[in-house]
């Protein structure tokens, strides 16, 4: 038979499906973790291996890597959780491994591609998607084509600055949008203010409150949980009243862990965002919702934008 290959390659796991030349349910799907004894790429290598069918023409490989990256030569220019991963030139690594076309893009452009194609997003040409995890990434697509700029690097939304000489983000600036409303920012902000003495039901773990504890405490009525996600709701909402104003999309489709806490990041989101659009025009037919394909985003992205090379 003929196939195709995708892969997700994220900070904690990799994830590899296996799909026919036509259709979207994955025959077989494999997942290690990112780390181990052996190099990264090799565990990726040995991860595709073992979901490879015993004949049949591989049609291409599809991946979905952190970045920064360059999509056109499939350089992964910097992974920041993945050591050794500067100027990997990703792609060619794995053709001369596997003898098939590869197309590699960053694990946010792909996710949107996924849910454009098969999950929230389809039958609408111009998207936006965010997902708000432990950091925060997006894809943009218009006239059904993703963005990617000069050199590949477009879209980093997570890296626009919400608050002059704020917390200091994961990258090494000041006040990016990820730095005040990710999963990693809650729980600071969680840990920052019992340190400080504020009472709250976080303060009775046994441990540092994670992003999902004060998710949980919030829809539980904990106050101070409540207010942090007030308090980024209300950075996402300001932001994307921003995004609407500079990519005019009909969807944008919210996904990652953090969005699981719904209403109590969500409501204030979308009332910020209501609000501070500068006028109604972009908010006419606008669809917000949450992203539909989980965990399959990158992968479905990944398979897409192989058969899109394909042609």
């Amino acid at each position: 038979m003929a196939y195709y290959l995708s892969a997700d390659i994220g900070g904690t796991r990799l994830r590899a499906a296996l799909f026919a030349a036509e259709g979207v349910k994955p025959l077989r799907r494999a997942a290690l973790p990112t780390r181990g004894d052996e190099p990264v790429l090799e565990r990726l290598e040995r991860l595709l291996r073992s979901i490879q069918p015993d004949g049949g023409a591989l049609l291409g490989i599809g991946v979905a890597s952190p970045g920064p990256l360059d999509p056109v030569r499939g350089v992964v220019l910097e992974a920041p959780n993945i050591p050794g991963w500067r100027n990997l030139p990703l792609k060619a690594l794995l053709e001369n491994e596997f003898g098939a076309p590869v197309v590699v893009d960053n694990d946010a452009n792909l996710a949107a591609l996924g849910e454009w194609r098969y999950g929230a997003g389809r039958g609408h040409h111009h998207l936006l998607y965010l997902t708000i995890s432990t950091g925060i990434g997006a894809g943009v697509i218009v006239n059904d084509r993703l963005l990617h700029g000069a050199h590949g690097l477009a879209a980093e939304l997570g890296h626009v600055t919400v608050v002059p000489d704020g917390p200091l983000c994961g990258c090494g600036q000041r006040g990016h949008l990820e730095a005040v409303a990710s999963g990693t920012a809650i729980a600071r902000m969680a840990a920052e203010a019992l340190a400080a003495g504020e009472n709250s039901s976080l303060g009775e773990l046994p441990h540092p409150p994670t992003a999902a504890d004060v998710a949980a405490a919030a829809q539980a009525g904990d106050p101070l949980a409540r207010r942090i996600f007030a308090e980024a709701g209300t950075h996402l909402g300001r932001a994307l009243a921003g995004f609407l104003h500079v990519f005019n999309p009909e969807v944008v489709i919210l996904g990652g862990g953090v969005v699981q806490a719904g209403d109590v990041l969500l409501r204030p989101l979308e009332e910020t965002m209501r609000a501070e659009v500068m006028s109604p025009a972009y908010l006419d037919g606008l669809t917000l919702t949450t992203a539909a394909l989980g965990d399959d985003a990158g992968l479905l992205g990944a398979l897409t934008l192989a058969r899109q090379q394909r042609g």
